[in-house]
């Protein structure tokens, strides 16, 4: 076997698909496809996605010299199959058919089937932690209403990359600690990771929890229901009030923190650190699903780069366990380090 393997990773967005290829964990090369509106909007169905992606990568792969036959694992971002365990896991015929034929259409959804019909060995493709990795304790699951429960829905890929990141640095195992990591990116995720266990999370996809560059966050029930109810916004003006609409665009019309930083003024800081507050304030009701027993907590995602956001949380919590910072929300570098995992053996696949 060989001691460095030839890594793919590959993330469809909604209007991109970007590949990265590694040796082992040293990056070769990183391409973003954009596409256009033009272009995306004849195809209608699944299939026409999955098959004009596919070609754009033997495009890009053939520009670069790489032949498909080399690359020994395509590590696909997981798309929105029925919630599992934390893992890497094969991707199968039934995971297959549970993204053609998934309840919420996303394009992260279109990844695995992707990669699955690029490899040529066809048992060399695997996800990592999809987002809707679920390991939620069963008292997290009640929210307040027979009619509605708690799901689990997060950024797990880099959440859960991190927290491998930041056990392997302090020589210990990441099964072993207990961690609060919040997620800033678009939306925000805040996980109570206890003994390599997500055992709380808000659900980030609808906008739960803290506010976020463009998320609402938790809003006032009952203003909620009178907004819905006024005549003035249909289901869809609706959603986007939650998200894409929300949070600090809201405010600033734009989800740019590093914008807004740029040019900031009293106003502007007041919105940024009351987004810092919320998430600070959501740290701390982690700090009591681990009943205080905390070893770190870790702020990663792209807003992390903020030093603004980062010290105001810093200072808030900083009493509960030393706080780390690891910015940036590398999901090609974190598929890469789980095929790395996965082909020292440290980490075994699971089946779907």
């Amino acid at each position: 076997m060989k001691s460095k393997p030839n890594i793919l990773a590959i993330n469809t967005g909604s209007t991109s698909t970007k590949i990265a290829l590694y040796n082992e964990a040293e990056n070769i090369f990183t391409k973003t496809m954009s596409h256009s509106v033009s272009e995306l909007s004849p195809l209608k169905n699944f299939k026409d996605q999955v098959d004009f992606r596919k070609e754009k990568i033997k495009e890009v792969l053939k520009e670069n010299h790489i032949n498909i036959e080399n690359i020994d694992l395509f590590m696909c971002r997981g798309g929105l199959i029925r919630p599992v365990e934390s893992g890497v896991y094969r991707v199968n015929e039934k995971m297959l058919k549970d993204l053609e034929n998934a309840s919420r259409q996303h394009a992260s959804n279109l990844a695995a089937v992707v990669g699955y019909e690029l490899s040529p060995q066809k048992n060399n493709v695997y996800i990592a932690d999809p987002v809707v990795v679920d390991e939620m304790q069963e008292v997290a699951r009640y929210a307040g209403h027979k009619d509605f429960e708690r799901i689990s829905i997060f950024h797990a890929l880099n959440q859960k990359a991190v927290a491998r990141k930041y056990a392997e640095k302090t020589g210990k195992k990441y099964e072993d600690l207990n961690l609060i990591i919040a997620h800033m990116g678009g939306g925000v995720s805040i996980g109570a990771h206890k003994k390599g266990k997500v055992i709380d999370v808000n659900q980030a996809l609808d906008g739960e929890g803290p506010f976020s560059p463009e998320r609402s966050g938790t809003l006032p029930a009952g203003d909620l229901l009178k907004k819905a109810f006024s005549g003035k916004y249909n289901l869809q003006q609706m959603k986007k009030m939650l998200v894409g609409e929300g949070g600090v665009v809201s405010y600033l019309g734009t989800n740019n923190i590093k914008e807004i930083e740029n040019n900031l003024t009293p106003a502007k800081q007041k919105i940024l650190e009351a987004m810092a507050y919320q998430i600070a304030k959501y740290i701390g009701e982690m700090a009591v699903v681990l009943e205080g027993n905390i070893d770190a907590v870790i702020l990663t995602g792209g807003v992390a780069f903020s030093k603004l956001i980062t010290g105001y949380i810093k200072n808030m919590v900083n009493f509960l366990a030393p706080v780390i910072i690891y910015p940036g929300e590398d999901e090609m570098e974190a598929l890469a380090y789980n095929g790395v995992l996965l082909w020292q053996k440290k980490l075994k696949a699971k089946e779907y």
